[in-house]
């Protein structure tokens, strides 16, 4: 089956409400009255609907999108791992560059290198984050998921460690 792109998800209908409650702004919405919902998602070709990251939680590299919950599946997947969130943070090459935040399990140890060298085989190279910064923990919201956008305040201003022109550019050819 072949894997189609992902897109941002709109949808319209009779149980889609016209406006947010008390809010009067229409921004999320298309002026034919689709809603903007925040998600990119993709469709198999027999129809199935698969939500994939928030369009707010992308990282624009190079051009390219990277999704923030593939790469954090991929760490998650990582034995000594506990949880772990990724986010944008500026480059002064590529727009943005992933950067993770790792929880290491309680009498775990872990480096950066060990958390990068698990990621290899499972994401493409160029997604590799430059920078890995181990965290106590990875902030919530009020329902329990990852409140990246206290991250992005946390890491506000991170600057991305500088990389050899050789390694970036070993890593935008494969």
């Amino acid at each position: 089956m072949e894997r189609s792109s992902a897109l941002q998800l709109l949808c319209a209908g009779p149980w889609v409400a016209a406006e947010y409650y008390r809010v009067g702004d229409r921004s999320s919405f298309t002026e034919d009255g689709w809603l903007r919902t925040g998600d990119v998602a993709t469709v198999d070709p027999l129809g199935y609907v698969r939500l994939v990251d928030r369009t707010k939680d992308l990282v624009k590299s190079g051009g390219e999108w990277i999704s923030s919950v593939e790469l954090e599946n991929a760490i998650m997947s990582h034995p000594e791992v506990a949880e772990a969130a990724v986010i944008a943070v500026p480059h002064p090459n590529w727009v943005e560059r992933p950067l993770a935040c790792v929880v290491v399990r309680p009498g775990e140890t872990l480096t950066a290198a060990d958390v990068l060298a698990h990621w290899e085989s499972r994401v493409a190279k160029w997604w590799l984050p430059d920078a890995v910064e181990f965290v106590d923990e990875v902030p919530k919201t009020s329902v329990g998921k990852f409140a990246k956008k206290a991250l992005r305040e946390q890491f506000a201003g991170f600057q991305v460690p500088a990389v050899p022109a050789e390694t970036e550019e070993s890593r935008n050819s494969s």
